[in-house]
């Protein structure tokens, strides 16, 4: 077990135990935010045959050199037409957009640069043969469309279509346990004793787990007991493929989070060098990974934005461009000071706005690890050096949270 390690560190030794995941096939018409298990293969080319880009003439360049040129009408050619019509010298044919181009045409003519009188065309504008959609000049045939990891929005699905599938492989959403754990919590509604709160991390968990793409498992509170937390976790491990928990994993004589991972499970490293957050757990129960999150309300998420996401990204093979957020790191200008932490990465919450071609932000005065109130008015996360404060004017580094 690693104690006391950077937030990169924490990151890279949480990918040692990846969190699996399995495919399924899904229908096109289901697969709408879904992340591809596996990179397609276009089965045709597109477009399929040269065809029009627009409604007009399909002429012969060299008969269109002069303006008025005047050619003879042969036929018309319509989307989905399968029937040959070859264009000679001196010849047109009325083409629509998307319709094959024909035989011996090497150049449209727009429909509005004409004049038809009598069975002739006299053309007014220039024959251009960019107004051809080649075979295959957006896709081959057995070319890659698609890869794997990629998220699955509209375009994406248009895509998909357009190559001829109308299943495909995409990674079934895993399954995450989520574990409250503390004498003290209470579901919300209920009444409440002296002493005890509303519990509001799992409640936050969820939410999250939900927005990259997984699914949450919420399981009921546990309370400071090893007997029922070996139970939830035992039960978590068979039905779930990672789990969360929230709250047990500092140095209190009820820390039992902690005490059971070190005494019967597998810990990979205790305490993150960042501020907040910094008592994170992780490693593994029976084989399944875990994180034992903070119980400060503000640290529990900090950390599944900071820590939990990028793992979860790295494990699933997400496209870094189309799948679940990795929040952008950005460069922000400060409009007020963000005090640094002598011996840890520090991550204030911070409200970012774009400012003209800049980001400017700005850091709320009360950053208590409790404040719930704090992460609703913010996007974002300073991401300030060991040792370094932050004065106002200073450019730095923040992940986005947008």
């Amino acid at each position: 077990m690693e104690v006391g390690v950077s937030i990169e560190r924490a990151i890279e030794l949480a990918n040692e135990i990846p969190l699996l995941f399995g495919t399924e096939i899904q229908s096109l018409a289901d697969a709408h935010d879904v992340v591809l298990a596996k990179s397609l293969e276009s089965m045709v080319d597109d477009p399929r045959f040269d065809n029009s880009a627009m409604d007009g003439w399909a002429v012969k360049e060299a008969d269109c050199t002069n303006s008025n040129s005047k050619l003879e009408i042969i036929g018309t050619i319509q989307a989905g037409s399968s029937e040959e019509i070859e264009v000679k010298h001196g010849q047109a044919c009325r083409i629509m957009t998307g319709a094959p181009i024909p035989p011996g045409a090497d150049s449209i003519v727009m429909i509005e640069d004409s004049v038809v009188m009598d069975g002739y065309v006299t053309i007014n504008g220039p024959a251009r043969p960019h107004f051809i959609r080649k075979q295959g000049e957006n896709i081959t045939a057995g070319e890659v469309g698609l890869q794997s990891g990629s998220k699955l929005k509209p375009a994406h699905l248009a895509m998909v279509a357009m190559m001829g599938y109308a299943e495909i492989p995409v990674i079934k959403p895993p399954k995450i346990a989520i574990i409250g754990t503390g004498d003290e919590l209470v579901e919300p509604g209920q009444p409440l004793q002296s002493g005890q709160i509303y519990e509001s991390n799992t409640t936050a968990l969820v939410g999250l787990v939900s927005e990259i793409g997984c699914e949450p498992v919420k399981y009921p509170f546990v309370t400071d007991d090893l007997d029922g937390l070996r139970k939830t976790f035992d039960l978590a491990a068979s039905e779930c493929d990672a789990i969360l928990t929230s709250g047990g994993v500092s140095m209190g004589e009820w820390d039992l989070v902690r005490r059971l991972m070190e005494e019967e499970g597998e810990v990979k490293f205790w305490r993150v060098l960042i501020k907040p957050g910094g008592p994170l757990l992780f490693g593994s129960w029976k084989g399944t990974p875990l994180f034992g999150l903070p119980g400060n309300p503000v640290s529990s998420q900090i950390v599944f934005l900071s820590i939990v996401v990028p793992w979860i990204s790295n494990s699933c093979g997400y496209h870094p461009t189309h799948g679940p957020k990795l929040y952008d790191k950005v460069r922000v200008k400060l409009l007020s000071a963000a005090a640094g932490t002598k011996s840890k990465v520090t991550l204030r919450r911070i409200q970012i706005i774009e400012q003209g071609n800049i980001l400017v932000g700005d850091v709320p005065k009360n950053q208590g690890s409790g404040n719930l109130r704090s992460m609703v008015n913010c996007n974002g996360l300073t991401f300030l050096p060991i040792g370094v404060d932050g004065k106002s004017g200073d450019i730095i580094d923040a992940l986005w949270l947008r």
